[in-house]
């Protein structure tokens, strides 16, 4: 049997988990993590010379950035092309536009109000905003809480038996002009949010921390606990792992947008805001605005499409430091804009309040092919 090829300064075979660049010299492939090479980084190199062939021909080439306005900024700025969401021009436009004031749909209530027996006797169809946390049963770190202290408590990884530094773990981050995923390491994801010089937005909304130090120091809100299928009812010899949904930590700088979307699975969301600011955008799912919204989640110009302009009404929540929020079920379309550097706590979670809206969403989601992110 042949020897496997072996490439990059470290003369290893192929390893699909890993990031490759292709020089444009030599043709050899290199790891991004051997030649120091992002992921992220790599979409604004125009000519890649690695470092054995920039002795001769010099450094790598950079793209030429012609507009703020597109996924991809090195196309003319002919004016011919609509805005993109998340781009530059995109995010200053949407800070400037006017809405209807969450205020008139959000249910303000305190902690201890939020009992899975009040959503059981009065339904839970609209999102429910809570200031005073007591008796919410929500258990966070204190507003102190950095990004570097992120690194340090999920720097051990042990949901697979072994053990990962903090230093290696991969993490998947979005490339916010681009509304594009890239891989990147927690570490420089961390040094990267410290910077207060940042070249481009990036956004980390999926890190899951139930399976490392810091899920001690999180409880989930009592109605998220006790409502949830997962946690109450995943069978222990069930031939398929349990789902870990409930704990997420989103660091989002400032300008980092997510489009519109519902929750994945049809699940509902709690969100707790622990320092910065988000900003809700929220469309009420009435069967026609759910016909727009798989209409347009489908369309070719999705991103040239601001979904809020397709329906009659859409609402504008700031959720500030120290707030809670509850979205239920696939019950509201939301967008969310990070006006502030921002660290945020939330988990998703299915009930046997809103089936019947839970599998519409489901099915939505399987003919969209498209699941989405928190």
């Amino acid at each position: 049997m042949a020897a496997a090829p072996l490439y990059c300064v470290c003369r290893q075979p192929y390893d699909v988990s890993r990031f490759m660049i292709e020089c444009d010299i030599c043709k050899d492939w290199f790891h991004g993590s051997c030649v120091q090479v992002e992921e992220h980084h790599a979409v604004d190199i125009d000519v890649y010379h690695c470092p054995n062939c920039d002795v001769e021909h010099g450094p790598s080439l950079m793209k030429t950035r012609n507009n703020c306005h597109r996924h991809d900024y090195t196309e003319p700025n002919d004016g011919l092309k609509p805005v993109q969401a998340g781009t530059p021009v995109f995010v200053k436009e949407l800070q400037t536009r006017t809405f209807a004031s969450g205020e008139e749909i959000m249910m303000q209530m305190k902690g201890e109000q939020v009992t899975t027996r009040y959503l059981e006797r009065h339904g839970f169809s609209y999102p429910i905003k809570v200031t005073e946390m007591e008796g919410l049963g929500l258990k966070l770190p204190p507003p102190t809480f950095s990004v570097k202290d992120v690194e340090q408590y999920v720097g051990k990884d042990t949901s697979y038996g072994f053990v990962l530094q903090c230093s290696r773990k991969i993490i998947d981050v979005i490339d916010v002009a681009r509304q594009a995923d890239s891989k990147m390491k927690l570490s420089e994801f961390i040094k990267y949010y410290s910077n207060p010089c940042r070249p481009k937005v990036l956004n980390l909304i999926s890190l899951e921390f139930s399976d490392t130090k810091m899920s001690e120091l999180v409880e989930v809100p009592d109605v998220a606990q006790k409502m949830s299928w997962v946690e109450n009812y995943w069978p222990d010899d069930s031939f398929f792992p349990k789902p870990f949904v409930q704990k997420y930590c989103l660091m989002g700088v400032k300008d980092s947008y997510t489009d519109f979307h519902i929750d994945f699975g049809g699940t509902s969301v709690w969100y707790h805001v622990l320092w910065g600011e988000k900003i809700f955008y929220l469309i009420k799912p009435t069967p026609a605005n759910l016909a727009l919204y798989e209409a347009w989640s489908s369309s070719p110009n999705q991103s040239e499409v601001f979904f809020g302009d397709k329906v009659d009404k859409c609402y504008k929540c700031v959720v500030s430091q120290g707030t809670t929020l509850l979205i239920p079920t696939g019950r509201w379309i939301h967008a969310v804009l990070t006006s502030q550097d921002c660290m945020a706590f939330g988990g998703n979670f299915l009930h046997n309040l809103n089936i019947g809206m839970q599998l519409r969403c489901y099915e939505m989601e399987r003919r969209l092919k498209n699941p989405r992110p928190l």
